[in-house]
């Protein structure tokens, strides 16, 4: 694998010209087939990253009343584990933390794939209704098939369900980013609906365990659950690196990525697609996170100060903010036991806000 040295050259020129502007990339390329972009700061962040992701995985196993002593803390996880560790690091806290950075990436990585086809900052497969309608098919399966249908199965029916009637209802598949949203934003409505009437409806207690599913936990997380959210991972990894190069160039805008050839309308269906698994994925095994998707693309932006998809960084970026997120769920003593999904909205929802008032004392708002 070798980077292209053409970035290098064409950014030195071209910063001194406009005063600093960030360097266009190089490519690290793998045959003829894939091309990456790599620019520099963007290893250097990558490398931050994580080794924060590698601090919040340190800090999760060993707090708390329960947590392994960091004197052997090392030994255990290379397989010297005894007596309580066993249980921590095998049943309690392993399973749980390996699944949190694997469903952090997928869902940095689905939403930096999905905000580069839309070209909206504030897009991500939450907004076409794939949380939502995951969140129907749980509280169905909890109201109508108790104990017949494992809730994670009807949540990513649901996740798909309500994929299939965006794909119906804009009349293009996943080519029209506008009427994608549109077409997102009514089936989210019906199936916050059906959400709402379901937790209405069942028993006090069902509803306290189906509240905590539909915003998203990692609690009692298995090893089969990891599983699951890394062989997303591994499949779709290598097909996102495949497009990487014709996201970067089609977000230059449809024609000029028309007249380079590459292709942007299948571009487009094959990089949501590839969104949308990532998500359906982490719902399968999480339940719908809210925010991740979001947030993750648009903080790694804001690291490198730099264009394109960023979808390494995206997916680095949404490991280490659902590891916190967890580790606050667990540590927090005043909140102990909430789903980690209420703190990644409390996240996303401060993120926003203060993007909105950045925004504003620039004038833009």
């Amino acid at each position: 694998m070798t980077p292209t040295r053409t970035g290098s050259r064409t950014g030195s020129r071209t910063g001194s010209r406009t005063g600093g502007l960030a360097s266009p990339p190089g490519y690290l390329t793998v045959g003829r087939v894939v091309a990456l972009p790599v620019r520099r700061v963007s290893v250097i962040t990558a490398a931050v990253l994580l080794i924060l992701i590698v601090a919040g995985a340190v800090a999760t196993l060993s707090l708390g009343r329960l947590g392994i002593p960091l004197a052997d803390l090392a030994g255990a996880v290379t397989g010297g584990a005894e007596g309580k560790d066993v249980f921590v690091l095998e049943r309690l806290r392993g399973p749980r933390l390996v699944v949190a950075v694997g469903t952090g990436a997928a869902l940095g990585l689905s939403g930096a794939l999905f905000q580069s086809v839309t070209r909206n900052p504030l897009g991500s497969p939450d907004v076409i209704g794939l949380n939502a309608g995951a969140g129907a098919g749980a509280a169905i399966v909890a109201l109508f098939l108790p104990g017949t249908l494992p809730v994670p199965m009807g949540a990513l029916a649901g996740a798909v369900l309500a994929m299939v009637l965006v794909y119906v209802s804009t009349g293009s598949g996943f080519r029209n980013p506008g009427r994608l949203v549109v077409a997102g934003i009514g089936v989210a409505a019906i199936a916050t609906a059906v959400i709402q009437y379901v937790v209405y409806a069942v028993e006090r207690d069902k509803a306290s365990v189906l509240t905590a599913y539909v915003n998203g936990s990692l609690a009692a997380r298995s090893w089969d659950d990891a599983g699951t959210i890394w062989l997303v991972l591994l499949v779709v990894a290598p097909l996102t690196a495949l497009i990487a190069r014709r996201l970067d160039i089609g977000e230059m805008g449809d024609e000029l990525a028309g007249g380079l050839g590459s292709e942007p309308g299948t571009t487009k269906s094959v990089a949501v697609t590839l969104s949308i698994v990532l998500s359906a994925g982490a719902v399968s095994v999480a339940g719908p996170i809210a925010f991740i998707a979001l947030t993750a693309p648009q903080i790694a932006k804001r690291l490198t100060r730099g264009s394109g998809p960023h979808l390494t960084l995206a997916s680095l970026v949404g490991a280490l903010l659902l590891v916190l997120a967890d580790l606050a769920a667990q540590q927090l003593p005043l909140f102990e036991n909430l789903p980690v999904g209420i703190y990644t909205m409390a996240i996303g929802g401060a993120y926003l806000g203060y993007l909105l008032t950045r925004e504003w004392r620039r004038g833009i708002l």
